[in-house]
């Protein structure tokens, strides 16, 4: 089964704390999210492995995936379907020797440098970004617009998600640069009804 980019979900616990983290995660997909990240610096690797094992089966049957963002002993422990590393974070070759041949693992990358010293034959894609100044990352690397998500995609063997303050809005220029998806937090983190505002992503997403 081809893996599904185009409405990627990365939780935020701040924004998703007045609905639970698991109700805006489950209306989401109601929504039309098609993968899920859940990402949190705060956690302990305990605390986060709970949250993880519930967004686990919260999600059993619905073909979505959950990726867990930088933890490596919280992707093993909780059983999720992946891992999601920084150019930082663990190494790839620790993730996939860890997790297994079947295990989705992503890397984030800001430049045509990064992407090209990838180990391409150990990753399933990537997250080019960020392409706008977002809050949810105060450290994160300079902004690439979508000039720079076109030059990486353009020049990457595996597809790339799209990530780093993107709305609706950006839908179309984002499948215009080349991008297999869009990764959103705020977007649908903290809205109102995180259904309809997944439903509206993923609608635009379809209609760009």
């Amino acid at each position: 089964m081809p893996l599904d980019l185009s409405l990627y979900l990365v939780t935020d616990a701040g924004l998703c704390a007045e609905k639970t983290l698991e109700r805006t995660v489950e209306d989401a997909v109601a929504g039309g999210v098609s993968i899920v990240q859940l990402r949190d610096k705060q956690a302990s690797n305990a605390a986060m492995t709970e949250q993880a094992k519930r967004l686990k089966s919260l999600l059993a049957g619905t073909g979505v995936p959950l990726i867990i963002n930088d933890r490596l002993e919280v992707a093993i422990a909780s059983q999720a379907d992946g891992l999601h590393v920084g150019q930082s974070d663990a190494t790839i070759e620790q993730a996939r020797q860890a997790l297994g041949e079947k295990a989705i693992i992503g890397l984030s990358v800001n430049t045509l440098m990064q992407l090209s010293q990838a180990p391409i034959s150990l990753l399933d894609y990537f997250g080019f970004g960020p392409v706008f100044a977002t809050p949810s990352k105060g450290d994160h690397e300079p902004p690439i617009g979508f000039e720079g998500l076109a030059a990486l995609t353009s020049a990457s063997r595996l597809p790339g998600v799209a990530i780093g303050g993107l709305k609706a809005a950006h839908m179309r220029d984002a499948k215009r640069s080349g991008a297999a998806g869009v990764a959103v937090i705020s977007a649908i983190c903290g809205q109102a009804s995180p259904r309809e505002s997944a439903y509206h992503l993923a609608r635009q997403w379809a209609d760009a």
